[in-house]
C-alpha cells in the first residue's frame, strides 16, 4: 500500500485545500444569493396576499 503525499482531504475527494475554499467561497455566496431572492420574494407576496 502506497500513500499519497498530496493534500487532498480524505477518501473519496479530488479537492485540494486552496480548491475547497474557492468552492465552499462561491458555494456560499450563492446560498446568500439565492436566500435573499427568497426571502424578498416571501415579503412581497405576504403584501399581496397574506396567508395568515
Amino acid at each position: 500500500m502506497t500513500e499519497n503525499s498530496d493534500d487532498r482531504f480524505g477518501p473519496g475527494t479530488y479537492l485540494s485545500p486552496e480548491e475547497a475554499k474557492e468552492f465552499h467561497k462561491i458555494f456560499m455566496s450563492s446560498f446568500i444569493g439565492f436566500t435573499t431572492v427568497a426571502l424578498i420574494a416571501h415579503i412581497l407576496v405576504w403584501f399581496w396576499r397574506p396567508w395568515f
